[in-house]
């Protein structure tokens, strides 16, 4: 998948601000997917000029003026044309980049008290995420009727995977703290 991928998807259900583009992309695809609001911004203008999506600007007297984003038809095929690509990687649904694990790897060269508290930080954040995944399920459950049967349960199917991985990272922060401190 690419960002830009995913912008087209989220436009395919409804014209967003490049605000509630990123707004809606922390809601939802932020579980399997990261993107800063740059990032986002920089792939509409792209996007803009393929002919993938049009702007309208739109001049608010109260408020700033705002941009509103619209898949045209040519976006509409290069997202079913990704979509339906029988290019899929599978084996690469189960890399992981991250840091944050390289640095676990290489601890061994920290305090433990130091690697306690990266692992401590890192659950913590897990244990926050869960709020907000909570909250995303509850917007599902709300919004239901705003999409197609399938769309919807496609959409809880990509939150029960981000909230099974989150619980995964945190039961294993949990077993890498027990083992930590098991060693004084």
């Amino acid at each position: 998948m690419s960002l830009k991928h995913g912008l087209l998807g989220l436009l395919s259900y409804q014209p967003m601000t490049g605000y509630e583009l990123d707004k809606e992309f922390k809601r939802s695809l932020v579980y399997f997917w990261y993107a800063k609001g740059s990032q986002i911004y920089t792939e509409l203008d792209n996007m803009e000029q393929k002919g993938w999506l049009t702007s309208e600007r739109i001049v608010q007297e109260e408020k700033p003026n705002k941009r509103v984003y619209t898949i045209t038809n040519e976006g509409k095929t290069e997202f079913m044309n990704w979509l339906s690509s029988p290019d899929v990687d599978i084996n690469n649904a189960m890399n992981i980049k991250s840091a944050f694990v390289m640095r676990v790897f290489f601890a061994g060269e920290n305090s433990t008290a130091q690697t306690l508290e990266l692992l401590r930080s890192f659950r913590d954040v897990c244990l926050a995420r869960n709020v907000a995944i909570n909250e995303v399920k509850g917007d599902i459950a709300q919004e239901k009727s705003t999409y197609t049967p399938k769309q919807a349960i496609c959409w809880e199917m990509t939150a029960s995977y981000g909230e099974m991985m989150n619980r995964a990272r945190i039961a294993w922060a949990e077993e890498a703290i027990v083992k930590l401190e098991s060693m004084n």
